[in-house]
């Protein structure tokens, strides 16, 4: 990883000087990862739907490289291969990505800000968003609304409700993508509903074996019934589908799991309401979540302590970003009347250090700002308004 002491700003901009000295202010030192970046990890994290985004090449030994479509990654990895790897460091970055993105140039600027290692998820939490509103001001922005949501939650709760494997994994994996899990929501309806699943002996005997087991024996059942190749799909992949698909309709979840999911998603509004509702929600269920909410809680104390007036924040239990690799607090800036393109976005990636490599969790939180959006709207660095609050 190439460090620098100093931020060191892009061009002449007076943003960009403005935009680095904060982050150098609170300790995070400039880095500047390679451009070129190996494409595995993009496509392991992000799937291979973003490969029609990336601008993709192969270098002499046969490996798949891209030019970076974002920072965080890179940043991430740098760091996995530094001697800091394990120690809480803190790091700040502004140059080009590449990215296709229709009739848009797709090359264009990113700047952000990567956390590792901290244990006090909470107070880093608030310190990332803190800088996130700090960052509004370096372009002139001060009239930003905050959107929060916090995706540990909600995986408690699925945790908590003991659902079948194959309806854990669809739900979370579902849960930024709100299409899909509205969706999965109107299957869980079908699936408490009444009537005999006509799978049920098979489903009944799976029950509580492990996904790669279960895949085995169902692959193992088609093959003795002679099934070789269906519409061009392997054994293995109908048996996979298989096993998908009658889950999902076989009454697999607790008869109130619905109700207690949709009462979890509807919770939104003042942080502080929010509190109330999730813990009577525990209380009423009988489930044990309370060190989600707990954690929760003390991110909303130290946002209040670093000057955030958390009553105009706008949290929902349903606010998720799209990013399968978040595992708790998750954050958008708008400019006001702007429900469209983010300003500034991040969270928590706490999981993303071990997928890239790490021998044991680090923990990690950070969040990008988007300059083209910023530039279009933001003014002349030193105007007059303040930041600190939604």
């Amino acid at each position: 990883m190439t460090l620098t002491a100093a931020p060191r700003a892009t061009g002449s901009a007076a943003w960009a000087d403005a935009l680095l000295l904060s982050f150098a202010q609170a300790g995070y030192v400039q880095a500047e990862p390679a451009i070129l970046q190996p494409a595995e990890p993009f496509l392991d994290l992000s799937g291979e739907d973003i490969r029609k985004s990336l601008y993709l090449t192969t270098d002499a030994n046969g490996e798949e490289l891209c030019l970076r479509p974002d920072l965080t990654i890179p940043v991430a990895r740098d760091y996995l291969a530094s001697d800091r790897c394990g120690q809480p460091a803190g790091f700040s970055y502004l140059g080009p990505v590449f990215r296709y993105r229709g009739g848009r140039p797709s090359e264009f600027l990113q700047a952000g800000i990567e956390s590792f290692g901290r244990q006090d998820r909470a107070a880093a939490d608030a310190e990332m968003l803190a800088l996130a509103l700090q960052a509004t001001l370096a372009f002139g922005v001060s009239d930003v609304e905050i959107r929060t949501g916090d995706v540990a939650l909600f995986n408690a709760l699925i945790d908590a409700l003991g659902l079948y494997p194959v309806w854990r994994r669809r739900l979370i994996k579902d849960f930024n993508r709100k299409i899909s899990l509205e969706q999965d929501l109107g299957r869980l309806t079908l699936a408490t509903g009444p009537g005999r699943n006509e799978y049920e002996g098979v489903l009944a005997a799976l029950a509580g074996s492990d996904r790669k087991a279960a895949l085995a024996l169902v692959t193992d059942l088609m093959s003795i019934a002679g099934t070789t190749n269906v519409g061009g799909r392997t054994v293995a992949e109908i048996a996979d589908r298989f096993l998908e698909q009658s889950t999902l309709k076989g009454g697999a979840l607790p008869r109130d799991a619905l109700g207690i999911i949709k009462r979890f998603l509807a919770i939104a509004g003042d942080p502080n309401d929010a509190i109330v509702q999730l813990r009577a929600l525990a209380s009423d269920a009988k489930l044990d979540i309370n060190a989600a909410i707990d954690q929760f809680e003390s991110r909303i104390g130290f946002m209040a302590g670093r000057g955030i007036d958390t009553k105009a924040t706008r949290f929902s239990t349903a606010f998720g970003r799209g990013v399968d690799y978040y595992t708790g607090f998750e954050f958008e800036l708008h400019a006001k009347g702007n429900g469209l393109e983010p300003l500034v976005a991040g969270g928590r990636y706490d999981g993303l250090m071990t997928q890239l490599g790490a021998p044991s969790p680090i923990p990690a939180v950070g969040f990008s700002v988007w300059v083209e959006a910023m530039t279009k709207i933001g003014r002349k660095p030193g105007a007059s308004g303040s930041g600190s609050s939604a």
